[in-house]
């Protein structure tokens, strides 16, 4: 596989091009999936997607698999237990918001099973935006759609979900095709 053409950002680094060849934009649809991905993006802000992508682990255990009907129980033990867990990004406001996105992820889960994916899909009408770039020098970050998404995660009362989190979370599940034109997995 390293002689395949791949996008830029993710280089010769073997977690990197492991990321990017089997995850990074194909398309997700599951809900409990998808609210994952947008966990893992918010705990992401200030940092590289390459200490996430390290921490993965950790966080997965960290987080019951992250499981929301657990991690929306979650009081002060397991804040505690999170806060001094190396495996994790150690960020109060992260931990506290992962915690409410999961009872929020619920909320809306509650009232029709799917209804946090059809609600992320939602943006885009269902469909995949394919960009074509031919470069990643000058890769968009935000759009009207991850705007959009981030306004009414926010109206909702969802954290750590900006119009650029969003933007990157939509590449991510493949809501967004961003590989660049010249990358081998941007026609598929």
């Amino acid at each position: 596989m390293p002689n395949k053409i791949r996008c830029d950002w993710c280089g010769i680094d073997p977690i990197y091009m492991d990321y990017h060849d089997n995850e990074w934009g194909i398309p997700i649809y599951n809900s409990r999936a998808l609210w994952e991905k947008l966990i893992l993006d918010g705990f992401q802000a200030g940092l590289s997607w390459i200490t996430i992508l390290k921490k993965r682990d950790g966080f997965i255990k960290s987080f019951n698999n992250f499981n929301p009907s657990i991690v929306a129980r979650y009081g002060d033990k397991e804040i505690e237990r999170l806060m001094s867990d190396k495996g994790i990004i150690r960020n109060r406001m992260k931990i506290l918001s992962t915690i409410k996105n999961a009872k929020l992820y619920l909320e809306i889960e509650a009232k029709k099973p799917g209804n946090f994916s059809e609600f992320i899909w939602s943006f885009t009408n269902g469909t995949i935006q394919k960009n074509k770039l031919d470069s990643m020098q000058k890769p968009p970050t935000q759009s009207s759609e991850s705007e959009a998404m981030s306004k009414a995660l926010r109206e909702y009362g969802f954290g750590f979900c900006g119009p650029t989190i969003c933007y990157a979370f939509m590449e991510a599940v493949g809501i967004i095709n961003n590989h660049l034109v010249s990358c081998h997995k941007y026609t598929k």
